[in-house]
């Protein structure tokens, strides 16, 4: 179907369909995504070919945003899938095969597998690309680096990127910045563990700070929230990936996914991952015990499987101290360490294929000399501040929100 030109029809239409599908992501949230405002983005579309850069939680009510606009004729040639898919049907770390979505008919082109950026030939197919994805606010989120390749590909074929903004749930500003001799694809940016901004405003801060190849300029135009602030408390009504699956695993992830450069389990092979903490080596330290399997679709061989480990609880954690204070929690990496009977082994990569380097995940090779040292948390965070001072001096020419 064509997308309707006429204003009097489109709005018509566009009318019936909000009364249907936008609907409040809580009841309580007074915010709307800039997804949700199909009235300030609708006319950009008009008679124009359509990439879409989504993935689940790219929704407007309870349906698709593919889907949504499709409905209302919007000529969508293109859906590109980053990291775990278009409709997040792959584990961590899987790659993502090119397809055809079964429910629409449009080619699906995957962005984590044989490359990570839309090819020049998929750009001419296109006239505008859209990215709707759901961010966490962690540099090693890789759904920042997706957005720093879009915005190549767009610079590059002089075509503009329309983003609709979602809320932060971790909208902080905390953790050592980025050392770029340790840039990887899970940080490329110097910047914080958490950043602090919105996927718009990080978007124009990779503009400004000259961060696409050759220092180009991508066309942005930022469809922007209404009644957002960064201190919001924001429940995702999406599980943004297969092992953030709750909404205390995803405000817990900027702390616990630094274990996964250790040989603590975070809980992947269980359905309560980045809510626990634990390793068979643990035993008589803790009373708390659980055991990875390996789970299709979530993590098929995690650290630890088939092997009892004990450790903490954190489902029922309540962090509003910590997020009051606009911390990650850094006290679990010291006590676990300092627990852990063969110190040596804690950080050793050769102990298991499972395990990350912690150095690329803290963005310094101090921050685990630091633990190991046994640092106290004061002098470790004030090791912090020159990097963090700067960075949020440099955030403040970016926000779109207080």
């Amino acid at each position: 179907m064509k997308l309707l030109l006429v204003p009097t029809l489109l709005l018509c239409l566009f009318s019936l369909f909000r009364s249907e599908n936008s609907k409040p992501l809580s009841e309580d949230s007074p915010i709307v995504t800039g997804a949700e405002q199909i009235d300030a983005y609708l006319p950009y579309l008009q008679g124009k070919k359509v990439g879409m850069l989504v993935n689940q939680t790219s929704i407007i009510g309870n349906k698709l945003s593919v889907d949504s606009l499709q409905s209302l004729g919007v000529a969508i040639k293109l859906i590109f899938g980053p990291e775990h898919g278009f409709r997040n049907n792959a584990s961590n770390g899987d790659k993502v095969a090119d397809e055809i979505d079964p429910k629409t008919g449009i080619p699906i082109v995957s962005l984590y597998g044989k490359k990570n950026r839309p090819t020049p030939e998929e750009m001419a197919q296109i006239d505008v690309l859209i990215f709707d994805i759901q961010d966490v606010g962690c540099r090693f989120y890789t759904y920042i680096n997706t957005l720093r390749d879009a915005m190549q590909s767009c610079a590059e074929a002089g075509k503009e990127l329309i983003i609709l903004d979602r809320p932060n749930p971790n909208g902080f500003v905390d953790g050592p910045i980025l050392d770029m001799k340790l840039e990887s694809g899970i940080g490329r940016f110097p910047i914080p563990i958490t950043h602090g901004m919105t996927i718009g405003e990080f978007a124009q801060m990779i503009n400004g700070e000259g961060w696409i190849a050759n220092k180009q300029q991508c066309k942005l135009k930022i469809i922007t929230l209404k009644n957002y602030t960064h201190d919001m408390d924001y429940i995702l009504p999406v599980a943004p990936s297969p092992n953030l699956n709750t909404q205390q695993s995803i405000l817990l992830y900027p702390s616990l996914c630094l274990f996964e450069g250790t040989i603590v389990s975070q809980g992947r092979g269980t359905y309560m991952p980045f809510t626990v903490l634990g390793s068979p080596a643990l035993k008589g330290k803790y009373d708390f015990t659980f055991t990875p399997k390996g789970i299709q679709g979530m993590s098929e061989n995690p650290l630890h499987k088939d092997e009892v480990c004990y450790g903490l609880d954190l489902r029922e954690y309540d962090l509003k101290a910590y997020r009051k204070k606009g911390h990650i929690n850094i006290r679990w990496m010291m006590d676990l360490y300092k627990a852990y009977p063969v110190k040596n082994k804690f950080f050793d990569r050769s102990q298991s294929k499972q395990m990350g380097d912690i150095d690329k995940l803290a963005g310094t090779k101090l921050f685990k000399e630091q633990i190991m040292a046994g640092k106290k948390e004061k002098e470790i965070r004030k090791s912090w501040e020159p990097g963090l001072s700067n960075y949020k001096e440099m955030r403040k020419k970016y926000l779109l929100y207080p």
